[in-house]
């Protein structure tokens, strides 16, 4: 899979988010309520704090749940809310055991065309309507993971030339850009109430 993103904005991340499939899940779990790139670069940090070069969805599974949530914790935090994330994490990981024999890519591997990719994504826990409509277009426009029907499966999302999500960061210009639409969103939205 080994792929060149700008994610992060931090080479090593990016490094193991551009070569892992379950860094890059993670990191879409962990975008909320935080920075993108700090989302991002999540992997990365949990990965340095577990010894390893990549991650494993089998050991993070099987993790402590409260040694998970403490290495989380640590400073500096690995999520706003390190202790529900690390939860998520772990619910995520057992789910990809479960279901996948630890291997996050047979999501989009096996998936015959965007519609199924979108239902797998979907299915996953932590991975709402938008949460899997953005990761089929980051797949789609970063990873060229694009089964047939893979943009109408991302909505919106999948739109060429859109400055809508972490699917459109190509590095700190792009998300100057991402980061005015989701202020623009955020300020009609607000307006509309």
């Amino acid at each position: 899979m080994a792929t060149k993103v700008r994610l992060a904005q931090h080479p090593e991340a990016d490094e193991l988010l551009g070569r892992s499939p379950l860094a890059v899940l993670v990191g879409m779990l962990l975008d909320q309520q935080v920075p993108m790139e700090r989302a991002f670069t999540g992997p990365y940090t949990i990965a340095q704090r577990l010894g390893a070069d990549d991650l494993d969805a089998h050991e993070i599974a099987a993790y402590d749940p409260e040694r998970f949530a403490a290495l989380l914790s640590e400073k500096p935090a690995v999520h706003r809310y390190p202790g529900s994330m690390a939860k998520r994490i772990q619910q995520l990981c057992r789910f990809l055991v479960e279901e996948y024999d630890g291997d996050a890519e047979r999501i989009w591997r096996e998936a015959e065309n965007g519609k199924e990719l979108f239902k797998r994504l979907h299915a996953l826990p932590g991975f709402g309507k938008q949460k899997a409509q953005i990761f089929v277009a980051l797949l789609g426009k970063q990873y060229g993971v694009r089964p047939e029907g893979w943009r109408e499966a991302a909505g919106e999302y999948g739109e060429e030339g859109s400055h809508r999500s972490v699917a459109d960061i190509t590095g700190p210009e792009s998300l100057a850009k991402v980061r005015a639409f989701k202020a623009q969103m955020k300020s009609a939205s607000k307006a509309a109430k």
